[in-house]
């Protein structure tokens, strides 16, 4: 019933969020005593948990403070055709969803390229793609780049997550950025044809108060993450863990801001809700045995097989609860890290094929339609079908030749 409601998000004339439907099946399990409360309490991971709580902290200081804004209006300041604005967004906003998570920049980004669009005489619905496709491939390549990821790394207990990802996907991720420019100048074709003159462009001001915490913030993530991989290429052991960053670039904002208070009601709590009711419900699922009987154990030995269950089973029951449930049976069964990196990619490339296929999506559609503007769901899978197809293989070639 969670599965199928997560897919249809409706029941009458209500309309469901994710989070709702996740809260009501964990409680279901514990009313139903298919989990005991303090296995539940267990099974809540609390590095997850103060990881995308320290992230969400820097996000909506980010958000509120205008300096993500600032910082994506210079990045397209010198953009001088369209050519260069989708490039932009693909590999700049792209390469910061590695950094700060693709629903971060969903939020951010959204009313941003819509702007660029009226700007430039652009369509919406292309740079509303390109902002989705960017965001979503390029959390690929980064163990904190989407929630997912987060797990495959944590739940494997990996030594150097940033190492491990930046050598199995950030290559193939590089080229499935350039992929996603190609399938879009096919699609749109007249777009990139387009001969209006880019007006002059002026720089936004800056954020005041927030702006100090926030800058502290970004430099101690990008300071403990070098000490990190740093640490981890010359065999030195630090107790730098993905929730010691999250919380450390968190704690400026927390302590030093005055908008302390703003941000803290802007976090997303329903994401926090979501992930905690997950772990109790697929915990329980797992317990059962019920996933284990319909997933043999040589299911999840081929690379191959793996990404296609991701891009697939990911449009029904989201990409998250998905790799909760089939990482523990990678495993299980031994797997190894190309087939923990293929979860990892195909999970997240499956936010591709359908707006459905990935929470950031959805946030782009909802904000989108605050501004007058959308994509049907057969708009975004007339273009994700064909990218996703193409990520897929280069993941999978990538994967198989070189490890």
């Amino acid at each position: 019933m969670v599965f199928l409601l997560i897919a249809v998000r409706q029941v009458g004339r209500f309309n469901l969020r994710i989070w709702q439907v996740m809260l009501g099946g964990a409680l279901a399990v514990l009313v139903f005593g298919q989990i005991a409360p303090a296995d539940a309490l267990q099974a809540i991971d609390p590095d997850v948990m103060l990881f995308l709580f320290g992230m969400f902290v820097v996000g909506e200081g980010l958000v509120q403070s205008g300096d993500l804004a600032t910082l994506a209006h210079r990045l397209f300041f010198r953009a001088a055709d369209a050519h260069q604005i989708v490039l932009l967004i693909i590999f700049g906003l792209g390469t910061l969803s590695a950094i700060l998570m693709n629903d971060t920049l969903a939020i951010i980004g959204t009313p941003l390229v819509l702007a660029l669009a009226a700007r430039h005489h652009m369509p919406p619905k292309l740079l509303l793609l390109t902002l989705a496709f960017a965001i979503t491939t390029g959390s690929v390549m980064s163990p904190m780049g989407n929630p997912q990821n987060l797990l495959v790394a944590m739940g494997a207990g990996m030594p150097s997550p940033f190492v491990t990802f930046g050598l199995y996907l950030l290559l193939p991720t590089m080229i499935s950025l350039f992929a996603a420019y190609g399938v879009l100048r096919f699609f749109y074709r007249d777009a990139f044809t387009n001969d209006v003159p880019f007006p002059e462009r002026t720089l936004p001001e800056r954020g005041s108060r927030l702006s100090s915490p926030v800058v502290c913030s970004l430099a101690l993530i990008l300071i403990l993450t070098t000490v990190k991989i740093a640490a981890s290429l010359t065999g030195i052991a630090l107790p730098i863990s993905l929730p010691f960053i999250a919380l450390s670039a968190a704690a400026p904002i927390l302590l030093l801001s005055e908008k302390r208070v703003a941000v803290l009601r802007g976090i997303d709590w329903a994401t926090l809700v979501f992930f905690a009711a997950m772990f109790v419900l697929m915990q329980s699922v797992w317990d059962s045995g019920v996933f284990q009987l319909l997933i043999s154990a040589e299911t999840v030995t081929g690379v191959p097989v793996i990404i296609a269950l991701a891009v697939v089973v990911s449009q029904f029951i989201s990409n998250v609860p998905f790799v909760a449930l089939f990482q523990p049976m990678i495993l299980e069964a031994g797997g190894t890290t190309a087939q923990l990196m293929a979860l990892a990619a195909g999970s997240t490339i499956a936010g591709n094929l359908t707006i459905l296929g990935a929470a950031s999506n959805v946030i782009i559609i909802q904000n989108a339609e605050r501004e007058g503007e959308t994509l049907s769901f057969f708009e975004f899978a007339r273009i994700g079908i064909p990218l996703t197809i193409i990520q897929a293989g280069i993941f999978g070639i990538w994967l198989i030749l070189v490890f």
